[in-house]
Parts: C-alpha cells; structure tokens; sequence
C-alpha cells in the first residue's frame, strides 16, 4: 500500500515527518507509541523519515521536524509542530474519528 492509498483512509491517520538526527523527533517516539495503545484502531500511525522521502517531505511543504499532518479521507485537517503531549494528540485525533 501507498502513502497516498494510507491517507484516502475513513478513519484518520497521523503522519509524523521527523528525521533520525532530530532530538524532539526521538521525544515523540514514546508519546506515539502511547497515543497508538489508546486510540487503537481508531486511528493509523505512521512515520516518515524526511531525508528517507524527501519528495512526500516536499509535497507537505515540511519546513521543520517533528511536523505532525492528521489526514481523514485524503485531506490534510490538522498540522502542527514540535513535540506535542500525548493527552493533546489523543483529543485531537477523537476529534477526527467521528
């Protein structure tokens, strides 16, 4: 499956653009992985590794990493970035899996 395929997706899919040399990047590694156990299948996770896909980096205009995208049906619906904590991306993610 595609990255494009992954983000046509019903329910909503966080992408996190982060990069191996990126500190704040390894602080949300933690935080994701809690965020998945509690949204469950609610929800995809994936992470892309900006210099590995510079083109999908590119494409989302990814000035600075970590940069988190929320994508519902294709569509980019929330954006931030930076480290965020993990009760502030679960509520921002139920808000999306209605």
């Amino acid at each position: 499956m595609t990255f494009n395929e992954i983000i046509q997706s019903d329910k909503p899919v966080l992408v996190d653009f982060s990069a191996e040399w990126c500190g704040p990047c390894k602080m949300m590694a933690p935080i994701l992985k809690d965020v998945k156990k509690e949204v469950g299948e609610t929800a995809t996770i994936l992470k892309i590794d900006v210099d590995k896909n510079p083109a999908t980096a590119g494409q989302y205009q990814i000035q600075g990493v970590p940069t988190l995208i929320i994508f519902k049906k294709g569509k980019a619906v929330w954006r931030q970035s930076g480290v965020i904590p993990k009760a502030g991306l679960v509520d921002v993610i139920k808000k999306f899996t209605i």
